[in-house]
């Protein structure tokens, strides 16, 4: 008999049961850049430390939310953002600056309209996958994104694409919208059109409204199809995860067995 699904929910959307049984875009993502720490955090083994970064983004995104979710996790997480003396920490002002920059813009604020933190689920590729979207307007069979970043023009090396590339490739925001526009297709029957409102760090704080030419998507599902195989592999028990050497949990779990030699240092 085969066993029932975990029907999700935003309590159990990012609980250990959820991530076991579904891949997500973080998790396939944290699978790229190591197995074997992707596999102790599934299994328990191995507690991401807390990171402020996190934190200001989770703040970011609840400002657009809803009041009610801004200020339920503002209390939530009072004694990181407030100092005891008064007044926020530089980060928080940082993202206070952002809110206000989005908020304040007409045109950004139309992108972001819709229906708030919606989940879906999908199999694709044999594989179960759920997404939590930031807004979908169902009128206009689109979706859009928050994203934060240093700054809009930056360019970064990415192998995956063998080139210089954007934030938003370097930060696998491609390969987020090439999913949901997919998990939301098998739910909907549409294709909706996916967006990032991206804001910057900088003062005052850069913004913008992208758009995806629809052939980056192809790359993004034949890469997905190239790398799963091996992921739920690893994911069901049936192959030893990979270590990258270089994360904070293959540093500190690391078991010294040989010499290297120093041209090893800058080609692994």
């Amino acid at each position: 008999m085969q066993k029932e699904k975990l029907a999700l929910t935003s309590l159990n959307y990012h609980s250990k049961e959820a991530d076991l049984e579904y891949f997500s875009v973080s998790q396939f993502k944290s699978f790229v850049e190591c197995e074997a720490k992707t596999m102790a955090k599934l299994n328990g083994d191995y507690t991401e430390p807390p990171s402020n970064a996190l934190i200001v983004g989770s703040y970011t995104h609840a400002a657009f939310e809803s009041d009610e979710a801004f200020q339920a996790f503002t209390e939530q997480h009072n004694n990181v953002i407030f100092k005891s003396r008064g007044g926020k920490y530089s980060d928080f002002e940082c993202a206070d600056r952002m809110i206000e920059t989005i908020k304040s813009d007409p045109f950004a604020m139309f992108a972001l309209e819709g229906e708030k933190e919606q989940i879906y689920t999908a199999n694709l590729w044999g594989v179960e996958w759920k997404i939590k979207v930031d807004s979908i307007h169902h009128g206009r069979m689109s979706f859009s994104d928050l994203k934060t970043t240093q700054d809009l023009h930056k360019r970064y090396w990415s192998d995956k694409y063998n080139g210089w590339v954007s934030f938003v490739e370097s930060w696998g925001y491609v390969l987020q919208m090439a999913i949901y526009r997919r998990v939301i297709q098998e739910n909907l029957g549409q294709t909706y059109t996916p967006y990032i409102v991206a804001v910057t760090k900088e003062t005052p704080p850069n913004k913008a409204i992208l758009h995806f030419d629809e052939s980056r998507f192809e790359f993004e599902y034949e890469y997905v199809e190239m790398k799963l195989e091996r992921m739920t592999d690893v994911k069901a028990g049936k192959l030893e995860p990979a270590r990258c050497n270089k994360c904070d949990y293959c540093r500190g779990s690391k078991i010294l067995k040989d010499t290297l030699e120093i041209g090893a240092l800058i080609h692994e």
